[in-house]
């Protein structure tokens, strides 16, 4: 998705409230991490069938003076340098502040394309009141209830009207992988010791997004598109959120691929960032091969793989079902079997379960472990179907789908691992009523 929207402003001005009616009910992309995202949120939405990412900078300030207006213009900065427009929100019932002044001087002096959104706007005849805004210089205002809706269809409309309609991608029909992970994992050199090979085609064929590369790779009796984010580099300018741009590289390769490798640092250990990027990964649905690199870096004895191993696991928990290769970039050790199981996980992702199979297979195992009784109710599962989704999605329908338990809807996602193969992948499910 190439189009990226940045809600930018003073702290309580109504940020995140329109970022929460502008992404509706959608998942945010990332969950909040404490020192890694800064409480940033990023979400979807779309306009007249225009898809477009949103990016919520509420909740990055810290009240402290001096500090707090530093912070606010990093915040800004980081908006001006990753989004394509900047919704630069203030509040009508406030008026205007020095520090919206601030944030408009900042804006003007980046060039990139800003509207100024004037929130709580309740009723037609606050909208008069926009007018001490226009001091700040900014020629496109728009008056906007962020709580009650009024004024935002104007703005969407004046938003996507500076996005193009996603185009069908002329690519190959091959599965895309991305390599990603925390800074300085060994990323960029695993995709140069791949492409770096004689067998390699590197010629870029750029994808519909703005920063999505797919490079075609062959060799080793492989084909696939290796997905890098082009122009998503470290910035200098803000030299403290390479976390920040870490994240954000994730989240466009990971949107843009089928199959991920999640790359980790065997001396540093799976940290908190490691698994934020994991729950990116199986909250969009792809599949995943954990990569443990420098390997030959550390001191270990016989039992140090299956240790490190089972200490992955237990962190990522309840997905488990995944491979861990332990490989040294530098050396090459076990990059090739890497990507051999590329193509086994994808395959695992497009596997389609005829119905009467999944019927036939899982209704004996349900009935023979049934759901336990809640407030005295008896849950009954009649049916199960996949879904036709580019993933692993399925629907078990039953009398009382409120009732199913998290632990019973683990027990479920059991069976259909252990009797189907989807090592590798996330899955979806559904219960609705019959």
């Amino acid at each position: 998705m190439s189009n990226i929207v940045a809600i930018v402003g003073r702290p309580n001005v109504g940020k995140s409230t329109f970022f929460n009616r502008l992404t509706g009910m959608r998942e945010a992309i990332v969950d909040p991490v404490s020192g890694v995202t800064r409480d940033r949120h990023y979400g979807t939405s779309d306009w007249n069938g225009i898809p477009f990412s949103v990016i919520d900078t509420g909740g990055y300030v810290h009240d402290s003076g001096d500090v707090f207006e530093l912070e606010i213009k990093k915040q800004v900065q980081l908006a001006i340098e990753e989004s394509d427009l900047i919704l630069f929100m203030v509040d009508l019932t406030e008026g205007l502040t020095p520090m919206d002044e601030d944030v408009a001087s900042l804006l003007r002096k980046s060039g990139k394309k800003a509207y100024l959104v004037v929130n709580k706007v309740d009723t037609p005849i606050k909208l008069e009141g926009i007018g001490e805004f226009y001091r700040l210089g900014m020629t496109e205002v728009f008056g906007i209830s962020a709580v009650n809706g009024s004024g935002t269809g104007e703005l969407l409309d004046a938003l996507v009207g500076n996005f193009s309609r996603p185009q069908e991608e002329d690519l190959p029909d091959l599965p895309r992988v991305a390599v990603v992970g925390r800074p300085n994992v060994g990323k960029s050199s695993l995709i140069n010791s791949l492409l770096g090979q004689d067998r390699a085609i590197v010629t870029p064929v750029p994808g519909t997004t703005r920063d999505a590369v797919f490079t075609p790779f062959k060799g080793f009796g492989l084909e696939l598109l290796l997905v890098d984010t082009a122009g998503l580099r470290k910035k200098g300018k803000v030299k403290d959120d390479i976390e920040f741009y870490s994240v954000m590289r994730s989240i466009r390769a990971i949107e843009n691929a089928d199959i991920c490798l999640l790359m980790i640092d065997a001396e540093s250990g799976f940290e908190a960032q490691d698994l934020s990027i994991l729950h990116l990964i199986e909250k969009n649905h792809k599949g995943m091969i954990m990569l443990v690199n420098k390997w030959d870096l550390v001191e270990k004895d016989q039992h140090s793989t299956r240790h490190f191993e089972a200490f992955i696991r237990e962190k990522t928990a309840p997905f488990q079902d995944y491979p861990i290769i332990f490989t040294s970039v530098v050396k090459k050790q076990r990059i090739i079997k890497a990507l051999e199981l590329v193509k086994q996980i994808a395959e695992n992702r497009g596997r389609r379960v005829p119905t009467s199979q999944l019927n036939e297979v899982l209704l004996p195992v349900i009935k023979a472990n049934p759901p336990p009784i809640t407030k005295g109710k008896t849950i009954q599962i009649k049916y199960i179907t996949q879904l036709p989704l580019a993933y692993p999605a399925f629907v078990f329908f039953c009398n009382l789908p409120q009732y199913i338990k998290d632990s019973y809807q683990r027990f479920l996602e059991n069976q259909l691992r252990s009797r189907f193969n989807f090592h590798g992948v996330p899955l979806t499910i559904y219960f609705r009523k019959k």
